[in-house]
């Protein structure tokens, strides 16, 4: 789809409605924008009830969420105020993709007491990051040579050990008017793998986010392919502000960027948010994987079981780099931890950057899986 800057005006108000939907976390692809906006030419539109229709075919509201769509279009283009929606919870994961408005700050009293820390409250604020020495430059220097890689469907030219490029012989033979050179060769090249990172900004992990999005500035500055998400009652993508080459205006721009820092965590509901949203999704598949969370879920674990299932099915690698870990009295021992162990292919110590930087640089040398592991320690 086009960029916004050179759509006509018209079709402004399109897009602001889809957008709209996304910060609801509807699932909607930019394919499926940019089909709304085919409808709305092909039908004219003649009438509201036209663009209602077009929405409704192209946007594909599922069906348990079709009177929250209603109410959003009637705001949206009616500017009727807000109604109660039947169903909706104050527990809904909003996704923001490098992009939105700030929402009114919840006024919730923190605990700073341990695990109480971790609760599924929502809890808005922003986030300053202060300038301070650390040693990641060699971190992001060795990452794009560290990381796995695979054969990619793109070719290259090759001298040796590759398949006849047929196209390019015959061009070569009808130059030489029909004497045959040596053959041309292609090979598939060799590329790193995608590194997807999710970072838990929740209040119980308060004293480790600042220096997991230092880690993630040089991830996306070092690796070939790098997605950098937070999570915490809200779901953020964090790549673009990352690529700002200078460490401290990437970070002041994330931290503008992310609403929920220090609050609440949905982790389970969070992940299966960004599971269901095409174009996130798709960075999962066949990446490197890492979250960095203390995996402390309040309540129910069943979505957090569902989610990481999902995740290892479609990812190359999935590792949880967890602060508490770093006791050497740790255990995997509470039920979402003890669910999800066995689909994890690392649990590993996060409480240090130095700690972080190894293991994601060893990321390409196998290991026995998480649960083989704590099974020794156990």
């Amino acid at each position: 789809m086009r960029r916004p800057e050179s759509l006509p005006p018209a079709a402004a108000p399109f897009l602001g409605f889809a957008r709209l939907l996304r910060r609801h976390a509807f699932p909607i692809a930019s394919e499926q924008i940019f089909s709304f906006m085919q409808a709305v030419t092909l039908l004219g539109p003649r009438s509201m009830s036209d663009i209602r229709e077009a929405a409704l075919a192209t946007l594909a509201p599922p069906p348990d969420r079709r009177g929250e769509f209603e109410a959003h279009f009637r705001t949206y283009f009616y500017g009727d105020a807000k109604p109660s929606i039947e169903g909706e919870e104050d527990d809904e994961t909003r996704v923001k993709d490098d992009r939105g408005t700030r929402e009114e700050e919840n006024q919730i009293a923190r605990q700073d007491k341990g695990g109480e820390l971790s609760s599924a409250l929502e809890q808005l604020s922003s986030r300053d990051f202060q300038r301070d020495a650390d040693g990641i430059g060699q971190f992001r220097r060795k990452l794009a040579s560290a990381l796995p890689a695979r054969r990619s469907f793109r070719t290259a030219r090759t001298r040796s050990r590759g398949t006849l490029d047929l196209r390019r012989s015959l061009s070569e033979i009808v130059s030489a008017d029909g004497d045959i050179p040596s053959p041309l060769l292609r090979c598939r090249q060799i590329v790193s793998r995608k590194l997807l990172l999710l970072i838990d900004v929740s209040g119980s992990m308060k004293l480790h986010t600042a220096d997991y999005l230092k880690v993630a500035h040089a991830a996306v500055q070092g690796a070939d392919s790098a997605e950098i998400f937070t999570f915490g009652t809200r779901l953020t993508r964090i790549t673009s502000a990352l690529r700002i080459r200078d460490r401290e205006q990437a970070l002041a721009r994330a931290a503008a960027l992310v609403d929920d820092w220090d609050g609440g965590t949905r982790m389970g509901p969070t992940l299966l948010t960004f599971l269901s949203v095409p174009r996130f999704s798709a960075f999962v598949r066949g990446a490197c994987v890492v979250i960095l969370s203390d995996g402390l879920e309040r309540g129910d674990h069943a979505d957090l079981e569902t989610a990481m299932r999902r995740f290892s099915a479609r990812a190359f690698r999935l590792s949880l780099a967890s602060p508490l870990a770093g006791d050497p009295r740790f255990r995997p021992a509470t039920s979402a931890l003890s669910a999800i162990l066995p689909v994890l292919d690392d649990l590993v110590d996060g409480s240090s950057v130095g700690g972080l930087t190894d293991f994601i640089l060893s990321l390409a040398r196998p290991a026995p899986a998480a649960s083989v592991i704590w099974k020794r320690v156990s």
